[in-house]
């Protein structure tokens, strides 16, 4: 075999070079461009991946509320990480409901109600209607005391009350002010807020195997307590008004993408990605509210936990100021995406039911009625601090009424998915 000629050039390398010309190395140029290639199309397909993400992340992250917090906190701080395992269990609940409610409102272009108003009878609307309104207005309410009182805990000079009132005016203005996009887009990003929740438990020294057992070995005591925190876990996690507000908003993103005259497959892959997206994200956030309160709070002693700023200062000593500071913000944060997301299902359902202009992306003046619910959602919601009906009250009629709603609607819900018309 006779060695390469001189000038000879495989393609490769340049091997012996002629006199005065330099070696060429293309497969290193190449190597660079394709490092920055790679880098270019990973940004793109992330970019492309946000891009498909969000009435799904939304719905998954609101349905992480300050009451729901308050539920799982309690799960963790009276039965250690006994309860791990049912995030694991909600998931595939949780994600074909959702997925359900999604593709109801892609394919007929109106949201939950409106099918229920077109195909069934009247008064199994008007029931949905009677037991939604104050189940809805009475979680608004739990949540605004959770972030009233979270807000003083960080600001102990300030009344939780005024909190509470500056939270509420302040969500009134932005969803009656702002169009659709800017609002989907803010609760989107508000979502990061709630990557707080994967770093608290890491504050803490953590016995990682007893971690993984609990989450992949179920455990069931048969005590009535037991099983009622059971039950309020899944309740919080599947909750009615998640079921409209999907289909609604699912309605008006494909008006925005003006493509709600032809649902494709590529639109099905897209919604499927969002919600699968947004359920996983909701059940990694509830895992790790359960595994923090379940090592911290439960080992520290404290077992009972009945509101949001309750586990807040638990924390503190415990974990120490930065646990608490973080878990507190999560609060927040968690209820400036549930509280649009609430009195949103509710205006959609009223709309829906007595043919109103509806839409987040429509002017005040545009859907009057649609936006009066809102408000008047918001400030009943609030004034249930003032009448004497405290947010553990509120928050155990809320489970009784979605615990009345929830199988009757679910049970619609797959009659509608199953019928062909």
């Amino acid at each position: 075999m006779s060695l390469p000629q001189a000038g000879y050039n495989p393609g490769f390398c340049n091997f012996a070079p002629r006199r005065g010309r330099q070696i060429s190395y293309p497969f290193f140029r190449r190597s660079n461009s394709s490092i920055r290639m790679t880098k270019k199309t990973r940004s793109n397909k992330l970019s492309r991946y946000w891009k498909i993400i969000g009435p799904g992340l939304v719905t998954g992250a609101s349905d992480d509320d300050p009451s729901g917090i308050a539920t799982y906190s309690q799960a963790g701080a009276a039965y250690g990480l006994s309860t791990l395992w049912t995030s694991i269990v909600a998931f595939p609940l949780m994600a074909s409901i959702q997925q359900m409610c999604a593709r109801i409102g892609l394919v007929t272009s109106q949201g939950l109600t409106g099918t229920l108003k077109k195909h069934y009878p009247r008064p199994v609307l008007y029931l949905m209607l009677l037991f939604s309104f104050p189940a809805i207005v009475m979680n608004i309410g739990a949540d605004i005391a959770g972030m009233g009182a979270v807000g003083n805990l960080l600001f102990p000079s300030i009344d939780a009350s005024y909190f509470s009132v500056f939270f509420t005016l302040l969500l009134l203005g932005l969803i009656i002010y702002l169009p659709y996009l800017k609002i989907a887009s803010i609760l989107k990003y508000l979502c990061i807020v709630m990557l707080v929740y994967f770093i608290v438990p890491f504050l803490y020294k953590q016995d990682f195997a007893e971690i993984i057992k609990s989450t992949f070995i179920p455990t069931i005591k048969f005590d009535k307590n037991f099983i009622a925190i059971l039950v309020g876990i899944l309740g919080t996690t599947i909750s009615p008004y998640l079921f409209f507000w999907q289909a609604s908003v699912e309605v008006e993103e494909m008006k925005h993408k003006k493509t709600h005259l032809v649902v494709n497959k590529k639109i099905i892959h897209e919604m499927k990605v969002d919600v699968d997206f947004g359920m996983t994200f909701s059940g990694f956030v509830m895992y790790f509210i359960i595994l923090t309160t379940g090592t911290v709070l439960f080992q520290g002693g404290v077992h009972q936990i009945d509101t949001v700023e309750q586990a807040a200062m638990a924390l503190k000593p415990l974990a120490g100021n930065f646990a608490y500071l973080l878990f507190a913000i999560g609060v927040i944060g968690t209820g400036l995406i549930a509280i649009p997301v609430l009195s949103g299902s509710l205006s959609y359902i009223f709309s829906e039911t007595f043919g109103w202009e509806q839409g987040l992306d429509k002017k005040f003046h545009e859907a009057k009625g649609f936006y009066i619910i809102i408000a008047i959602s918001l400030l009943l919601g609030l004034s249930l601090n003032y009448i004497g009906i405290s947010p553990i009250k509120a928050l155990i009629y809320t489970a009784i009424l979605y615990g009345i709603t929830a199988p009757v609607l679910i049970a619609i819900i797959l009659h509608i998915s199953n019928n062909k018309r």
